[in-house]
């Protein structure tokens, strides 16, 4: 198995959290079973770096274990919007992947489809607050970003995973300046 190490405290490569590739077939299959295209930056981390294991809260979850998840409609101006499971082939509505598991009902996604596709999104599935989207460009800056704040020593909180109220596509409109590496 091909796996990437993390280093632990002292620096030293360890087995611990380790991210073990996935293959091509694996990731397309995945793709055809829920009749999506992953974004770029998250399936080249699948293929290319990990597919489960060390990331912030309860960490990466396998693939098999992602499910598409949909916003829920806006109620009333001002109130937070939560998430429900996707119907099977229902892709009427923007889809967001669920990649992270972060206690009770709070989740991290990776939009899969809309206006948001490649962005990080941290909310709960209730409603009880955000959903927030990452000022991270897509899901490999946003790991990258966890990476560079964990060897900081900085706790989840430092991620500062809000941005501005966003209103375009990053491609079309970049939100946020790029956050440089210490």
């Amino acid at each position: 198995m091909n796996a990437f190490k993390l280093p632990d405290r002292r620096g030293r490569a360890t087995s611990a959290g380790a991210l073990a590739k996935l293959a091509e077939a694996r990731v397309a299959a995945f793709e055809a079973e829920h009749d999506i295209a992953l974004p770029d930056a998250y399936r080249r981390f699948l293929t290319h770096i990990g597919g489960s294991g060390a990331a912030p809260f309860y960490g990466l979850m396998p693939l098999e274990r992602c499910s598409l998840l949909v916003m829920n409609p806006r109620e009333e101006p001002g109130t937070p919007r939560g998430f429900d499971d996707a119907e099977p082939g229902g892709h009427a509505r923007d889809l967001f992947l669920h990649v992270i598991e972060m206690g009770c009902t709070d989740v991290c996604v990776i939009a899969v489809t809309g206006p948001l596709t490649g962005r990080v999104l941290v909310g709960n599935s209730d409603g009880f607050w955000g959903p927030n989207v990452s000022s991270a460009t897509d899901f490999l800056d946003w790991y990258e970003r966890w990476l560079n704040h964990m060897s900081a020593g900085r706790d989840n909180r430092a991620l500062e995973l809000t941005s501005p109220q966003l209103r375009a596509h990053p491609d079309r409109h970049r939100m946020a300046p790029k956050i440089d590496s210490p």
